[in-house]
């Protein structure tokens, strides 16, 4: 099984998974994925009759007292959970997009976790610049990150803004699948 997560996923809401016996085949669990090696953000909705709802986001975790090879592990296995909980129909993913190369690689490989794990699910992801993701939310591509949060927020009638911030970015790419699917 390799070495265990010394880092838990970290819920920032009480998890409402979906139970695949109990939603109904108009229902679709969407998946966002904010990609990260220190912190992936993940975001799950839910559209079904009953409109648009929040199910689950929140972050995985990484040391970076790891080594890269442990790090790269724990972001397999927490998804590969992660997937297993939350079921998602589609899964949104953000492009890569940075301005530092030191950061560059290290975000690269993690992608390439994420992107295996979601083959062994069965899933190909949808991918969205952080421009389309703000283009779609707020109107304008260039939207600071509060704009977007406050678009999350309205769109999944959540009480306050989603934290942190790269869970609240995954709500944002699960929505912008969920808004492109009618393009």
């Amino acid at each position: 099984m390799g070495i265990p997560s010394p880092n838990p996923i970290k819920r920032a809401v009480p998890s409402e998974v979906p139970d695949p016996e109990n939603r109904s085949e108009a229902d679709q669990v969407i998946l966002g994925i904010d990609p990260g090696l220190g912190t992936l953000g993940f975001g799950c909705i839910r559209a079904g009759s009953g409109g648009l709802k929040s199910v689950d986001y929140g972050v995985i975790t990484t040391s970076s007292q790891q080594s890269m090879p442990e790090r790269l592990q724990t972001l397999h296995e927490d998804l590969h959970q992660l997937l297993d909980q939350l079921r998602p129909h589609q899964v949104g993913l953000e492009k890569l997009f940075f301005y530092k190369m030191g950061n560059t690689i290290a975000v690269a490989q993690a992608r390439g976790v994420i992107l295996l794990t979601l083959a062994q699910h069965h899933l190909l992801p949808v991918e969205f610049t952080p421009a389309q993701v703000k283009q779609s939310l707020t109107g304008y591509g260039r939207a600071d990150k509060l704009a977007v949060q406050t678009a999350v927020a309205r769109e999944l009638r959540l009480p306050r803004l989603p934290r942190p911030d790269d869970a609240a970015d995954a709500l944002a790419i699960a929505l912008t699948v969920w808004h492109h699917r009618f393009l």
